[in-house]
Formats: structure tokens, sequence, C-alpha cells
């Protein structure tokens, strides 16, 4: 009885661990200002968790960006404009704290 009752403090303490972690995650984006700023995407990736068995698996997008002082940020990126950001792009980044707001690649037309 000792047991079960050990694994549902443990069980409730992760829990509640992990929406205080999200909670303050989401406050310190909230206070961080929006930033513009010129990068160039380096690298791309997608992250697969779950899908064993009969479970359904849910699929992560992430980019990195390079600054024009070489420093590097990846962010969680949405399904929908990961599939428009491309390796090798430059533009303006848009994002606050740790929070993708989006990505406008300067187009270069060479004649």
């Amino acid at each position: 009885m000792l047991i079960f009752t050990i694994m549902a403090v443990l069980i409730g303490g992760f829990i509640l661990f992990m929406i205080i972690r999200g909670f303050l995650t989401w406050s310190s984006n909230n206070a961080s200002p929006i930033q513009n700023l010129v990068c160039k995407v380096v690298a791309k990736r997608m992250q697969v968790s779950g899908g064993s068995g009969d479970s359904s698996s849910n699929t992560s997008y992430y980019a990195t960006f390079e600054f024009e002082d070489r420093r590097r940020l990846e962010l969680r990126v949405g399904r929908d404009q990961f599939g428009y950001i491309v390796e090798g792009d430059e533009g303006i980044l848009t994002y606050q704290g740790t929070r993708f707001k989006g990505f406008s690649r300067q187009l270069s037309f060479q004649t």
C-alpha cells in the first residue's frame, strides 16, 4: 500500500512540476520583447516522439537561425512554416523569448 502512495505522490509531483515549468516559460516569453533580426537559416530538424504499438506519434519541427554576430538560436516552428523555411535562406526572424513568430525571406533575384 505504501508503494502505491509513493508512486501517486511522485506522479502528482511530476505533473505539478511540468505545469509550473510551462507557466514560467509562457510568462517569460510574454515578458520578453518582440525581436526582428536579420539572420540566416542554418539547419532544420524534426523530432518524432511516441508511435510505438497502437499509439500515435507526435512530430515537433525546429529551425536554427544564425545572426550577423554568429550567435545561433533554435526555435520550435509550426508544421506549416517548416515547409516554407529552407536551409540557406536569409531574412528577418521575428521571435519573442523562445517563441517563433515568423520568418520573412529576403528574395534576391539573379540576372
